[in-house]
Parts: C-alpha cells; structure tokens; sequence
C-alpha cells in the first residue's frame, strides 16, 4: 500500500442500529476498493470487517474493526462499528479516532435508536457526519420518510445530496442534487438519464434548501443568491464541502449495500466533502514544560500518536491500533510510552484490511494503523518521543454497570482463564474482572447480558476454557437490634493441662454500621486478668467474620466484657477465645439479629414517554423514588433508592421497556434491614453455612 500524507487520509466511523447495513456497507466499499475480488455477506460469515469466530456465527459485529481503503488518490480509513449496545465500548473507541461519520439507517426499518444514540455520539466528539440510507432495492424502503424524520429531528441542517429513482416499486437509479442530473444503472455500469417528473418537485425542494445552505456561507454567497444568480458548481462544491466540514450541514445519501448501488458515489463524497485530519485540532500536555501542546496532526512537529484500540487475538496475535497526532512513524522508530514509563523499538508498520496486516513504511500524521506486539501497551495510552513527551487525553468510555458471577469449570484451569481474561480486558475495556474476596466470588462486569454471555462464548471457542455464569451473591450484612447478657465457658480436661476460659459479656448495638464490632472490658477485681483481654478481643474478632444468622459479615455490634473467671493453670489465651466465641453467638442470637441488605442510589435517564412504566418497573423492584430532573430533548433523570438484589438482569429489563434508549447508572449508598420475607429466605438457604461454622 502506498503512504499516504495528511491531507489525502479520511478517517471515517460507520454507525448505526444493529442490522442497519454496516457491514454490508463496509464489504461493497472494499470490494469497490479491489481489498477483495468478490463481495462477502454478514450472513455467510465472509465479510472483511466480521473476521471474529463469533461475529461469523452470530451474523452481527461484536468488535470495531478497520479496513483501509485506496479510493482516487486518497486513503480511506474505514472503521466498521457494533451496533448492539452491549458493545458500545467498541463504537467509543472508534470514535475516538474518526475524523468524521456516516450513520448508516435503513430505508425498510427507518430511524431506529441505534441512529439516534449514533447522532448524540456525534455530537459528543463534534464530528461532521453524512447520512447513508441502505436497503434501497427493498420494495418497502422508504428514502422520502427517513429524510423527513430526520429533518423533524435535527431541522434544515439535513440535505439529501441524492434521491433514488424507483420505477415499478424498483431502485433502478438515482438524481444527483447538487449537479441537477440524473443516473440509471445499466448492469454495472452507471449512466447519465432524464429525471423523470415525478422526482422534478423533490429535485427542486432538495436544491433549494442545499442553495440557502450554500448562500449562507458568506455574505457575497447571500448578495449573489438573493440577486438571483446561478452558482457554479466548484462554488457549490466548495461551500458544502465547509458547511460538511462544520457540521452545519448534515449530506443524505443512499444506495444498496447488495447490489453495490450507490457505494461508489459515496466514496467519492467521503473525498469531495468528508475533513481530512488537517481540518481537525486535537491537543495533548507536553509533560516536559506542563504546558499545551497542540499537535493538530502537524506532519512538522515531533512524533506522537496514541493508542485507541487493542487486538488480542489467538490467531492473528497482539495489535494495536494508533492515530498518529503528529510527526511521521517510521519503521523502528524509538517510542516513548508515558504511561508504562517505557521506551521501546515500535518494529514494523502496518495498516489492517480487516485482520489482514499490510505492512507500511510510514504513517504521517493523521493516519491511522497498527503496531505489532507492543510489550505493555494498553488502549489509551500515548506514544512520543523522550525528547518530546506527550499525554494525550483518554477516550470516554461508558462504565459497566451489568455483572454476574463467573466460575472456572476446571479448577486447574483457573490461572489459564484469569490469563485468557485478562487479554479480553485489554481488548475491551467495558470488560471488567472483579474478586469479590468478601462473598468468595469472581465477578465479571460487561455493558449487557450478551457480552457476558458472548465473553463465556470466546473463552470457550478461542481459549479451550470452559467458565459457568450464574446470579451473583449480594453482600448481606448481620447486625442486632436489642441488647443481651450472656456468659460462655470453655473447659477441656484431657490429662496435663486442661483449657479453661470463662467469660460474663453483654451485647448491644454500637450505632457504627461501617466497623464490626466495638470492645469494652469493665472487669473490677481481676475476675479475667488483663492479660486475657486481647483474646476476648480476638474472639469477637473472629466471630464476626461469618454471623451466626446466615453466616454473612456483623457490623455495629458492641461487646462488652463485665465479668468471669480463670484458672491459673488450666487458663490460656486460646481458652478465653473460644469462650469469647461462643459468648458472641449466643449473645447475637438473643438480641434479635436481622439481616441488612445493601441500598444503591439508582440513576435512570430515559424519554419523558417513559417515566410511568420507569417507575411502575422500580416500585415492584421495592424501589424508591426520590425525584426527577427534566432534561433537555425531552428526557428525564429518575433517581430512587433501590436493594442491590433488585438491580440483577435490570439491563435487559430497561432496554425492553424503553425500546433501547434508557441508560442507568448506580453507586453504594448505605445498609438498610432487610424485609422479614427475603431475611428468612436468606437464612434458609444459608442454613448449611451456619451449621459448619459450629462444627
């Protein structure tokens, strides 16, 4: 592949709902392109962009990849998204790097969530986009109804650069808006046609709000257009492509992704009016001076780039994916990485078609390609030179929120699945392992259900280890609500010295739910010696590890010690332990002990239309609502106090009820009692627990 320089790279995001034709999208370019001799399809499980095992057997993207395309002189570099949420981490990284976008919406399911979650996401990054509708040689697709719900969404910024012709329910060509001109597909090949009168009124709709669009570019533009002269179509060209550029306007293009009809004018669009990352900014800290050091992919100033994406694959190896920021990389370049505090030899280049590596010379600024093996290399992390030392800002990733318990069938195999997970941490960062020491259980934290269960999948398929999800357990906590006064001895006599402890202690409770326990000793006339003390103290130390009512963590106990006696042979630090022990559980037991269950502080944002079955949904959960804020658009934040148990499978539960468009966010608010029906559940199936601590 040749090496492309700043200005002839366009680094493009396709985005989307699931199903709406990217990758299909991304198989015509490529095949347009000559990466391949013959167009794969997402449901055979040949396509560039789905290389992954699971992606080929699910028929659906579940990673981001990049296939660089040579299109009239220029490098496209085309980053193929997931459009399922569960892998919206996926899409974050993409888009962290992209130039620009094109929101992929089909002409048969129209706008659906997936293509407004894609437009926020462009609006978070201030990316310039297009909007491409698939699915045109569809008899039920509709290209009028996308556009006209696009423009009731986003008002007159949405300019449809082209319109289909359809004769006898068939896409047979197209209207170019800005040209006045139409094509009509004759085999392969396209060719120049009258524009029937029936697409004459659309024509003339669409070019008048592309002229006010372009007139008001500047104020000459507005003179010459009021004045009623015909602009040219350079000037056209050349204010749509900064209006593109802007984001003041918002192109529409269509076409059929199977049929590879209406691909190639979109490559040529990316060109003619897509930013090349000379039109960009972006800036990092020069850690050397602490200050700004505005690299804006200047191909003049010193070497950097950063990480936004890992491979780790099992058959292709370790990649990862770097933008270059600015500078030129070359082959063996010295590179620094800050945040590993390592230098090292980057080895050769490569751009990737897929999980193709084609190896490069250089990458200029603004590029984007792939190192191989980095050693210690994570997603996020920047590259440059020691001289020069930059910190670029890591991409915004979303939090997972969604977990289950993960156990490893083969108890050997324990060190091979922790190794295998950690590479698909690496490579997916909303991807998260959690050792709940507490509980005694391995946590695995993703967006969704199906990550989680896609993750299992992988482990299996790709690394011969068998994992079984399950229902995580809760942190439940034991505390006491009343007060008792108990005593406990603990004699042995079996020939020599016997053991001997006995203790007089009362129970109550601290008030101090975060500590377990609280010890006072108020012994008067040396009926315990003090020298005993601390292993009273090391038996309610102990003690409070697993409770006597379903074996979980006591918190806000307070133990005090009044009384008891010793013997001076037979006495030892061991005996007034155990004394100590049983002491604390029948203490606990008599002063009404209840279950505490942990509270989260549950935020969900959601459309104002769904506020009701929000909140019908949380009371059933034995949440409580303590308020919402309106937002803008017309969306609301609920916010409620809801049990940890209640949260298990309340992903899924919130995408049912919102159609995909609800997001949640929670965190730690305190320890509350449980109800008597879920307290009783827990010491029932607790029971077995509580039995082995007596034994």
């Amino acid at each position: 592949m040749n090496v492309y320089t700043t200005e002839k790279i366009r680094n493009i995001v396709l985005l989307g709902h699931g199903g709406s034709g990217k990758t299909s999208l991304a198989e015509a370019m490529a095949y347009l392109g000559g990466i391949t001799s013959r167009m794969g399809k997402v449901t055979d499980g040949n396509t560039v962009s789905d290389y992954g095992k699971e992606e080929q057997k699910r028929h659906f993207s579940i990673s981001a990849s990049c296939i660089a395309i040579e299109w009239d002189g220029c490098k496209i570099n085309l980053l193929d998204t997931p459009g399922y949420f569960d892998f919206v981490g996926e899409v974050e990284e993409a888009v962290s790097a992209a130039d620009a976008a094109i929101i992929v919406v089909s002409g048969k399911a129209g706008m659906e969530v997936g293509a407004l979650k894609a437009w926020e996401l462009c609006e978070k990054y201030h990316l310039p986009r297009m909007v491409y509708v698939s699915d045109m040689d569809v008899d039920q697709a509709s290209f009028k109804e996308v556009v006209e719900d696009l423009t009731q969404l986003y008002g007159k910024k949405i300019a449809p650069f082209h319109f289909p012709i359809r004769e006898n329910e068939k896409f047979v060509g197209y209207v170019n808006v800005v040209s006045e001109t139409g094509y009509r597909w004759v085999g392969k090949e396209v060719e120049e046609c009258e524009i029937p009168d029936y697409s004459r009124p659309y024509l003339e709709k669409y070019r008048e709000s592309l002229m006010e669009a372009v007139a008001e570019t500047s104020e000459e533009m507005m003179d010459r257009y009021f004045a009623g002269e015909v602009f040219s179509d350079a000037e056209i060209r050349a204010a749509l492509r900064n209006n593109v550029v802007d984001g003041s306007i918002v192109p529409v293009s269509m076409g059929s992704n199977i049929l590879c009809q209406g691909v190639y004018t979109l490559l040529d669009d990316i060109i003619k009016y897509m930013p090349s990352p000379e039109n960009r900014e972006i800036a990092g800290i020069n850690l050397k001076t602490n200050e700004i050091y505005e690299a804006d992919y200047d191909f003049a100033k010193a070497k950097s780039a950063y990480i936004f994406k890992t491979i780790v694959d099992p058959f292709i190896g370790k990649y990862s994916l770097i933008k270059v920021c600015s500078g030129v990389l070359k082959t063996d370049d010295l590179l620094y990485d800050k945040d590993k505090d390592s230098e090292a030899k980057i080895g050769k280049l490569y751009v990737l078609q897929g999980n193709k590596p084609i190896e490069v010379k250089e990458l200029h600024a603004g590029d984007i390609g792939a190192l191989a093996k980095l050693a210690g290399a994570r997603t996020g992390d920047s590259l440059s030179t020691k001289v020069t030392p930059i910190q670029y800002a890591k991409a915004e990733l979303s939090v997972p929120y969604t977990y289950m318990r993960y156990k490893v069938d083969n108890k050997a195999e324990i060190d091979k699945a922790a190794q295998a997970l950690s590479k698909m941490t690496h490579e997916d960062p909303t991807l998260k392992i959690v050792n709940d020491k507490e509980n005694g259980q391995m946590l695995l934290y993703g967006i969704g259900d199906m990550q989680l269960e896609i993750a299992q999948s992988r482990l299996l398929n790709e690394y011969k280890v068998a994992i079984t999800l399950s229902e995580p357990k809760v942190a439940y906590r034991e505390t006491i609500r009343k007060k008792s006064d108990v005593e406990a001895k603990y004699k042995k006599q079996s020939g020599g010295h016997g053991q001997y402890g006995h203790v007089k202690m009362r129970f109550e409770p601290s008030g101090d739910l975060e500590s377990p326990y609280v010890f006072e000793q108020e012994v008067v006339g040396g009926a315990v010696p003090k020298n005993y003390f601390p292993a009273v103290e090391k038996g309610l130390q102990e003690a409070t590890v697993k409770g006597p009512l379903a074996a979980y963590p006591v918190v806000g106990v307070k133990g005090i010690l009044y009384d008891g006696s010793y013997h001076p042979v037979d006495s030892s630090e061991m005996a007034f332990k155990k004394a100590a022990m049983q002491a604390f559980k029948d203490g606990f037991l008599k002063a009404e002990p209840i279950l505490l269950e942990p509270i989260e502080t549950l935020s969900v944002t959601v459309p104002d239309s769904y506020t009701g079955d929000i909140m019908g949904d949380l009371n059933k959960r034995r949440g409580r609502v303590l308020g919402m804020q309106p937002l803008q658009g017309g969306w609301q934040t609920i916010t409620a106090d809801i049990p940890m148990s209640s949260l298990y499978g309340y992903c899924t539960v919130l995408r049912s009820l919102t159609g995909g468009q609800g997001s949640f966010s929670y965190q730690f608010a305190r320890y509350e009692q449980a109800p008597s029906d879920v307290q009783a559940k827990e010491v029932e199936n607790r029971k077995n627990k509580v039995d082995s601590l007596t034994e």
